[in-house]
């Protein structure tokens, strides 16, 4: 290891911090998510940047505001049934099922004991503005496909980004990830399903890639995060090397870019 943990806790997340107290919500929000999982036989895993600091640092990333986790689709399905019933007052699913302005295509839970602002607007219309833990579908598509459904979604994204009147939009909005959700992404499922591909990638729509074999995630391991033990995917390092090559090695600039803004924990 060529840091210093303590120091780098010291520097970007002392006890007490703002950024300690959003760390300490978020794992809060995981174990209740683990538990209804667990319940209910759903296998997951943290996800990019939380299984980093998982491997790396035995937890969160210092520097790190969210937390992600992934599940494959027919698991994802399952759960965004399930967490409407069996969240806490205190936590709100948020999909496009229980927030009809909610248009991305992975889903969040959120805590209602705490207030922010993600600085890329796109949550002002959103009933829920509390901490959150992302959680992720992953699915088999073709990586071609993956891009094809990131332009036909995309412009949901950018409607909300340019418009003045935020609002005012939403309907299009609305209507566009209505269109893709349940014509245009059913459509390429099906297509996905007859084409000869072996691995699986972000659900479609989402602007994100991983290009792994369903092998690579299953079984789970569990390691060490923060003071409790949480699942990551079978391989790992193989998994952190495709995206961020020498991934033991910390990043020239850490903690210069944070999620949200205006933060308020109750």
């Amino acid at each position: 290891m060529s840091f210093d943990p303590k120091e780098l806790k010291e520097k970007y997340n002392p006890d007490g911090s703002v950024l300690w107290r959003m760390q300490e919500r978020m794992l809060e929000v995981l174990m209740v998510i683990d538990g209804i999982c667990r319940k209910h036989h759903i296998p997951y895993w943290l996800s990019g940047g939380s299984m980093l600091g998982a491997v790396r640092h035995g937890g969160f990333i210092p520097w790190d505001d969210d937390l992600d986790i992934e599940m494959l689709r027919p698991d994802f399905e399952r759960l965004m049934k399930l967490l409407p019933s069996e969240l806490p007052e205190t936590m709100a699913l948020q999909w496009h099922t229980t927030d009809p302005n909610y248009f991305f295509q992975f889903a969040k839970v959120r805590d209602r004991r705490s207030q922010l602002f993600e600085r890329n607007g796109y949550d002002k219309v959103w009933k829920e503005h509390g901490i959150w833990v992302d959680i992720f579908p992953l699915e088999r598509v073709p990586l071609w496909m993956h891009k094809l459904s990131n332009a036909t979604f995309g412009h949901t994204y950018k409607m909300v980004r340019t418009s003045d009147d935020i609002s005012g939009v939403m309907p299009k909005v609305r209507a566009l990830a209505a269109f893709n959700r349940n014509v245009i992404f059913p459509m390429l499922r099906a297509l996905a399903a007859i084409l000869p591909c072996r691995y699986y990638d972000f659900g479609l729509g989402i602007p994100y890639f991983q290009h792994s074999l369903k092998s690579d995630y299953m079984p789970v391991r569990y390691v060490k995060y923060e003071n409790v033990e949480a699942p990551i995917m079978k391989e790992a390092e193989k998994c952190l090397s495709y995206r961020y090559g020498d991934y033991m090695q910390l990043p020239k600039n850490p903690g210069s870019e944070y999620h949200s803004e205006d933060i308020e924990i109750y």
